[in-house]
Formats: C-alpha cells, structure tokens, sequence
C-alpha cells in the first residue's frame, strides 16, 4: 500500500514537473500571468514557471506578418468613385503591450488601416490616386505606424495593390490619352517640318552666296584675261608700227600672208559643198611669200646690204585654178 502511495506522488511530482517546463518556439514568445495578473515575457527557449501560480496569456508572433486589407470603394476628390484593395506588413516589437494594450491586433490593424485608406484616397484627384501610388503608401505608412505604436506593434511596409475605375473612366481617359499623344505627334511633326524649312532656307542661302562669289571670281578672271589680251595686243600693234615705221614692210607682208592662209583653210573646211572652186593670183601669193622670207633672213642676220629687198613675182605668171573634192558628210 505504502509502495502504491509512494508511486501515485512521484507520478504527480513528475506531472507538476512537465506543467512547469515551458518550451518556447524561435519567433515567438509568451506572455507568462501570476493567477491572471501580468508578470514576465517568456524567450525562445527553456522555461520554468510553477504550474498552478503562473499560466501561459498569450502566444505572440514576433516574425513580421502580412494582412490582407479587403477591397473597398473609395469617392476620391473629384468625386470618381474607385475600387481599391492592399496589403500590410508589421511586426510585433512588445509581446506584453500587443497582447494587452488591444483585444484583437488582427482585427484593429485592418480596421485602422481601411479607415485611413479612405481618408488618405479621399482628399486625392483621381489622376493622383493614379499615379502617385508611392505617396498613398508614404502617407498611410505614416498615420498606421504613428497609431500603432501604443500597442507595440512596427508598421514595416503598406503597399496598394490594384486601384480600379469604372469602365467608363477608362474609356475617357484611353480616349485622352489618345488625344494627347496625336498632340504630341502633330507637335513633332510640326516642329520638325520647321526645322526642315529652316535647313533648306539656309542652304538655299549658302548656295546664293557660293554662286555670288563665283561670279565676282569668274568677272574678275575675265576682265583680267581681257586686260592681258588688250596688253599684248596693244604690244604686237606698237611692235608692227615701230617696224613700219622703221621701214620693214615685210612684217606687214606677214601678217597680210597669215589672214590671207586662213582665209583659204576655212574656204577648205567648208562642209556646205563637194567641190570649192577658186581663184588664185599666183603673183600675189608669191610675192607675199617672199616677204615673210625676207622677214626671217632680217630677223636671223642673213641679209646681206645688197640682197634683194622682196621677192618680185614674175609678170605673166598666172595659176590655174584649184578644186578639191571633199567626202560627203
């Protein structure tokens, strides 16, 4: 009897033993009450606490945690009703203050964070609740985290996941959208039609002026060739007179010759006709011949003092008449 006592009380120290361990998860801790009043927080980990004095309150997540904020309809600032839903990340820092500064932590972060939602979307255009997502972020981050902070809880991150118009605002705004970018495109075109008149104006310009010069180059050039022909023909002329005057009739047989042989070239040359005939006065041609050899003896110092002057052509002498066939053209 006494071996069965003594059996029933180990077992019940060893049960007592067991209720007083508290084994504590990583991320989490616990809450520890002394008959139903708070006293310690219990770490990851061994725990001993005598059982029937102290209890367990609460088991508090201390790992960042995400709640899903429903979706809701928003009248915004210029009164376009938008439908809009997100999510909240928060971490617990205060097991003791999360466990009993708020009832349900779940519940009154999603309530807190719907209610601003609307207040911050509310007093936004609904071209800003459109893109300025980052500040709708910043500016509910600020007010959740400023409210939660009593309960021991860090507002990491509130981010808006999808914010929808009616279909007939996006029909509207497809249509301003289109508008604004043929804006945009007929303001480019425009410009760049500018810009082309512009560049073709300038180069009309430059091509004025390059043409400009080059006339003023090329009258230059002309009337300075003119000036040189003048010069040397004023020069053959002052050189024919001094030789005249000096009594060398031969030069004037020489040029006499000159025009005289070119005139019966071009008669040769002349594609009008077959056959060319006409005449010739031999005397006349010899005696103009002599004087261009007469001219070359003075100019080369062989004329002697009593050398004939001119050839003479012999009287009587006549030549007969010269015909030249020429192909047809």
């Amino acid at each position: 009897m006494g071996l069965i006592v003594a059996g029933l009380a180990l077992l019940l120290v060893l049960f007592y033993l067991m209720t007083s361990i508290k084994i504590v998860r990583q991320g989490y801790q616990y809450t520890i009450e002394h008959f139903g009043r708070f006293t310690a927080v219990a770490k990851p980990g061994f725990n001993f606490y005598p059982a029937f004095f102290y209890r367990v309150g609460r088991r508090v997540n201390m790992m960042e945690q995400v709640i899903d904020i429903p979706g809701q309809e928003i009248i915004t600032k210029d009164n376009a009703i938008v439908a809009t839903d997100g999510v909240l990340f928060f971490q617990v820092l205060d097991p003791a203050k999360a466990a009993y500064e708020v009832s349900d932590l779940y519940m009154a972060l999603q309530q807190l964070t719907t209610t601003n939602l609307r207040t911050v979307m509310g007093s936004m255009d609904l071209d800003e609740t459109l893109s300025k997502r980052d500040e709708i972020n910043a500016r509910l981050l600020s007010v959740v985290d400023h409210a939660t902070n009593p309960w021991g809880v860090k507002i990491t991150r509130v981010e808006i996941k999808d914010i929808r118009p009616p279909q007939d605002i996006v029909a509207a705004m497809g249509r301003q959208m289109k508008a604004e970018r043929e804006k945009r495109a007929n303001i480019l075109d425009a410009e760049g039609a500018r810009a082309s008149e512009i560049l073709r104006a300038e180069g009309q310009k430059q091509a004025r002026i390059l043409e400009a010069e080059g006339r003023r180059e090329s009258a230059f050039r002309d009337s300075e060739a003119r000036e040189r022909a003048a010069e040397a023909e004023a020069l053959a002329t002052r050189v024919v007179s001094e030789a005249i005057e000096n009594g060398g009739t031969q030069a004037i047989n020489y040029f006499v010759a000159q025009k005289y042989v070119e005139a019966i070239g071009k008669f040769a040359t002349s594609p009008n006709a077959k056959t060319i005939l006409f005449p010739v006065e031999a005397t006349q041609l010899i005696g103009t011949l002599g004087g261009i050899g007469q001219l070359a003896k003075e100019a080369l110092g062989d004329v002697s003092a009593n050398g004939p002057a001119s050839a003479k052509p012999q009287p009587g002498v006549t030549v007969p008449r010269i015909t030249r066939d020429l192909p047809e053209s």
